[in-house]
């Protein structure tokens, strides 16, 4: 027997999942953030593309910095203080 994969979006039928027929405006994969800005990671299921995994959906981060079209955000999980990369859609500013 063959073992069950465990992908990037395992587990998460009901976590990314939008209505039928549903498309972000645009604006939201244009948008643009200022270094120190507090955000929200909201995961935009239409796009895969630069979208940080599911486990930081929720959590509340700064922008440290930008790697060409994504940012680089820093989050505390637990002790640790982490630095995820994701792109303008995934992210909602505070």
């Amino acid at each position: 027997m063959t073992r069950k994969s465990r992908g990037f979006r395992s587990g998460t039928r009901k976590k990314l999942t939008q209505k039928p027929g549903y498309r972000p405006p645009i604006t939201k994969f244009l948008q643009e953030f200022r270094k120190s800005q507090a955000v929200v990671i909201l995961q935009e299921p239409s796009s895969q593309s630069g979208m940080p995994h599911p486990r930081f959906k929720g959590k509340m981060g700064k922008i440290i910095g930008k790697q060409g079209k994504a940012y680089i955000i820093e989050i505390s999980d637990g002790n640790k203080v982490k630095k995820l990369i994701a792109k303008p859609e995934h992210l909602k500013a505070i």
